[in-house]
């Protein structure tokens, strides 16, 4: 075999390789169960109006039974309530599946995070509100989202940031693992 064709076929078989490497996670991601309730995503990708960044780091996914699956509706009900596109729905999701696994907590006893509540673990004693407002899905989404719409540039910073300008978490990386899931959740409930 000449120089030229040998560095052609082994060109060929390179490209071919590399697209492999770089389309096994789509790939992985288009085979994987889509979030209970929903039909599969496409892939998000950077430029994407959900996810403009692209995913940051390791994701994390749970099955969504009927009752956070609704409160996963109410925020966005509550999302489109306050006028703000679906980018701050998926942080808000993202944050409340970090802060709650979209459960509306009540009073945890002593496993309770001081006195946090409610889908966004958002403390009336920080002032959010009463404990009564803050697990009401809209009010504590809309109070969420009145943090949200503060924040100086909120549509242009990776979810962790948006989320922990707000939150002020102990782990503000920890929000980060769930915007997949929430941009699914999104993608799919948004126009329903």
């Amino acid at each position: 075999m000449n120089t030229m064709l040998r560095k052609s076929v082994l060109g060929i078989a390179g490209l071919a390789f590399t697209g492999g490497i770089f389309a096994g996670p789509v790939a992985a991601h288009a085979d994987a169960a889509p979030v209970q309730g929903t039909k599969p995503a496409a892939v998000a990708v950077q430029g994407d109006k959900l996810i403009p960044h692209g995913v940051q780091g390791a994701q994390s996914k749970i099955d969504l039974n009927d009752e956070q699956l609704a409160n996963a509706k109410a925020i966005i009900a509550a999302t489109k309530k306050a006028g703000l596109p679906e980018r701050a729905a998926v942080i808000s999701i993202a944050t409340s599946l970090q802060e709650s696994k979209l459960e509306n907590l009540g009073h945890l006893g002593d496993a309770n995070d001081h006195d946090s509540l409610g889908l966004f673990q958002q403390r009336p004693s920080s002032g959010w509100g009463s404990p009564e407002q803050i697990t009401d899905p809209e009010y504590a989404t809309l109070a969420f989202e009145k943090g949200l719409k503060q924040v100086d540039g909120w549509q242009d910073m990776p979810l962790t940031e948006a989320a922990q300008t707000v939150q002020v978490s102990a782990y503000p990386d920890a929000y980060a693992q769930w915007e997949q899931q929430a941009a699914d959740i999104v993608a799919h409930n948004w126009n329903s």
